[in-house]
C-alpha cells in the first residue's frame, strides 16, 4: 500500500510503500523534522574531520595532487626553463630601460632603444667576425687530416699523449658507441639545430614581452603579498631585481674582457683560430668557471704549435682566472651581488646539477636573493625568539 507520511515527496519515486524498510522509518523521522522555518530540516551534526578516515583521505588527496603537479611541471620543464631564462634576461636589461625612463623617456621608447641597441650590438659583432670565423673554420677542416696524422706520429708530443692515454681510440669508441646510421645521425643533428633555433626565437620573443611588461609584472607580484607586509616586500623584491640586473650586465662585460684578452694572446703567439677561440672563450665565460674549461681547450689547440706554448697558455689562463676572480668580479659584480666565494661555488654546483648551463648562470643571483632574504627576514625573526 502507499505510504502517506509527509516525509515522502509527492513527485519523487512514487509509489512510496512500507516495503522500503529502514528508509520508511527514516522518512517518518524526516517528516517530524520539517517545520515552516526549516522545510528541509535542521543541519545535521558536523563531520569529524579528525577521524582516521578523513585524515587518510586528506593525506591521499595531498599526495595525488602533489604527484599530478610534479608530473605537470616535468612535462613543461623545457618551457619553464625558457620562461625563466627570458625573465632573467629581461631583469638584466631592465636597469638600462629604467635609466632612460628616469630621464623622461616613455617606457615604450626606452624599451625600443635598448632592444635596438642590443640587436645592433649582436648583429655588428656577428658581421665583424663572420668572415674570419668562416675562414678559420674552413682552415680547421682543411687541416684536420694533418692533426690526425700528428696524433698517429709517435715522435710528436700529441702522438706521445695519444700513446699514453689512447685519445684517438677513446674518440673513435665514443663515435661508434653513439649508434645509429649516418642518415639517422644527420636527422638527429638537424632536428637539434632546428629545435635550438626555435628555442632562441621563443626566448627572444618572451624577453621582449617581459621587458615591456616589467612594471605590470612587478605590481602583480607585489599584490600577492598581504597589505601589511607589502612595503617590506617591495623593498626586498626591488633589491633582488637590481642584483639580477647588475650581475647579468657585469657578467657580460667580464666575458667580453676575457674574450679580448684571449684574442690578444692568440694573435701575439700565432696560435691558430684566434677569432673562433676568442668567441668560444667569451661564451663559456658567461657560465661561472667556464673560462677555465675553455682555457684547457685553447691550450690543446696551442699544443699543435708547440708544447712550451701550450704550457704557457695554461699559465695565462690561470693568471686570467685569478685576475677575473679577485679583480674584475669584485669590482664589476661583487659590490652589487655581494655573495661570498664559498656560497658562489656551492650555488654554481647545485644550479648546474639541477638545470645545467642555465642553472649555473642564474645560480649566483639566486644565491644573492636567498642570502638577502635570510639576512633581512630570517635572522631578525630568530634574534627575537
Amino acid at each position: 500500500m502507499t505510504n502517506t507520511h509527509t516525509g515522502h515527496h509527492h513527485l519523487v519515486a512514487q509509489p512510496h510503500t512500507d516495503a522500503e524498510g529502514p528508509i520508511a522509518d527514516a522518512e517518518v523521522r524526516a517528516a517530524q523534522m520539517r517545520s515552516e522555518d526549516r522545510p528541509l530540516g535542521p543541519s545535521g551534526p558536523r563531520a569529524d574531520w579528525r577521524s582516521p578516515f578523513f585524515i587518510g583521505l586528506t593525506g591521499a588527496a595531498g599526495v595525488a595532487v602533489t604527484y599530478a603537479a610534479v608530473r605537470a611541471l616535468m612535462s613543461v620543464s623545457s618551457m619553464l626553463l625558457l620562461i625563466s631564462a627570458a625573465l632573467f634576461i629581461a631583469l638584466g636589461l631592465e636597469p638600462a630601460v629604467s635609466w632612460l625612463v628616469r630621464r623622461r623617456a616613455p617606457r615604450w621608447a626606452a624599451v625600443t632603444v635598448v632592444l635596438i641597441a642590443l640587436f645592433a650590438l649582436v648583429v655588428g659583432a656577428i658581421a665583424a667576425v663572420i668572415t674570419p670565423l668562416l675562414q678559420q673554420a674552413r682552415q680547421f677542416v682543411d687541416r684536420a687530416p694533418q692533426y690526425v696524422q700528428s696524433i698517429q706520429n709517435h715522435s710528436s708530443w700529441i702522438g706521445s699523449l695519444n700513446d699514453r692515454f689512447g685519445l684517438q681510440q677513446r674518440v673513435t669508441d665514443a663515435v661508434h658507441g653513439s649508434g645509429g646510421s649516418a642518415v639517422g645521425e644527420v636527422v638527429k643533428a638537424g632536428s637539434t639545430v632546428v629545435g635550438g633555433i626555435a628555442d632562441i626565437f621563443i626566448l627572444a620573443v618572451l624577453t621582449v614581452y617581459f621587458l615591456i611588461s616589467v612594471p605590470r609584472i612587478r605590481a602583480t607580484a607585489y599584490r600577492l603579498a598581504p597589505n601589511s607586509r607589502r612595503p617590506r616586500v617591495i623593498l626586498i623584491g626591488d633589491q633582488i631585481c637590481a642584483k639580477v640586473g647588475a650581475y647579468l650586465l657585469g657578467n657580460v662585460v667580464i666575458s667580453v674582457i676575457t674574450g679580448l684578452a684571449t684574442f690578444v694572446w692568440l694573435v701575439a703567439f700565432g696560435i691558430p683560430y684566434p677569432v673562433l677561440l676568442s668567441i668560444f672563450v667569451a661564451l663559456l665565460d658567461l657560465v661561472p668557471f667556464g673560462s677555465t674549461v675553455a682555457g684547457f681547450i685553447v691550450a690543446a689547440v696551442a699544443l699543435t704549435v708547440s708544447f712550451p706554448l701550450a704550457l704557457a697558455t695554461v699559465a695565462f689562463y690561470v693568471v686570467l682566472r685569478v685576475i677575473e676572480d679577485y679583480l674584475l668580479v669584485p669590482k664589476i659584480v661583487g659590490r652589487a651581488v655581494d655573495v661570498p666565494a664559498v656560497t658562489t661555488v656551492v650555488a654554481v654546483l647545485i644550479g648546474g646539477g639541477l638545470l645545467g648551463i642555465v642553472g649555473a648562470l642564474v645560480a649566483i643571483p639566486v644565491a644573492a636573493a636567498i642570502q638577502l632574504i635570510v639576512r633581512e627576514v630570517l635572522f631578525p625573526r630568530l634574534d627575537e625568539l
